[in-house]
């Protein structure tokens, strides 16, 4: 004969788990809906951000996205930084101290696992135009201010 606490016990972690159930259902519901209408609301912006670039290019014959009209869009190609680095005769290290960057973001940037910011585009197209001698003597400056000894490559 089963103990009538047992019996009790049962019962209520029964309809407990019923009531919480019935609960819980209501809110899954309404979370899924949530999500629906989350997504939908994603799609309807993006539609009307193509929209508005588009109808930019239309009339006004330049991109709206960019903040500074004027700036020229600067493109970033890893085998370009490799060969440019090699021209300059530096070490990722000392490109990195040019740059304000560590070594590892330039070898990063070089296996094209990540790509620069654009600032450090900036400062890579300003590069771009330099000597060999150049980047050899703005190198020492970096080296002199910070107080860091060059490396011999």
């Amino acid at each position: 004969m089963p103990n009538i606490g047992t019996v009790l016990r049962e019962e209520i972690s029964r309809l407990s788990r019923r009531e919480s159930r019935s609960q819980v259902d209501a809110t899954k519901k309404a979370t899924a809906q949530h999500r629906r209408d989350i997504a939908a609301l994603k799609r309807q912006v993006a539609q009307l951000q193509r929209q508005v670039t588009h109808l930019s290019h239309k009339v006004l014959g330049a991109p709206s996205a960019s903040s500074d009209p004027t700036a020229k869009r600067v493109r970033f190609v890893a085998k370009g930084l490799r060969s440019q680095r090699n021209r300059l005769g530096l070490s990722q290290t000392d490109l990195g101290t040019l740059l304000g960057v560590s070594a590892q973001s330039i070898y990063n940037w070089e296996s094209e696992s990540t790509h620069p910011r654009d600032e450090q585009l900036a400062k890579l197209a300003a590069l771009r135009g330099i000597s060999k001698r150049e980047a050899g003597e703005r190198l020492k400056q970096r080296v002199g201010t910070n107080g860091k000894n060059r490396r011999k490559t």
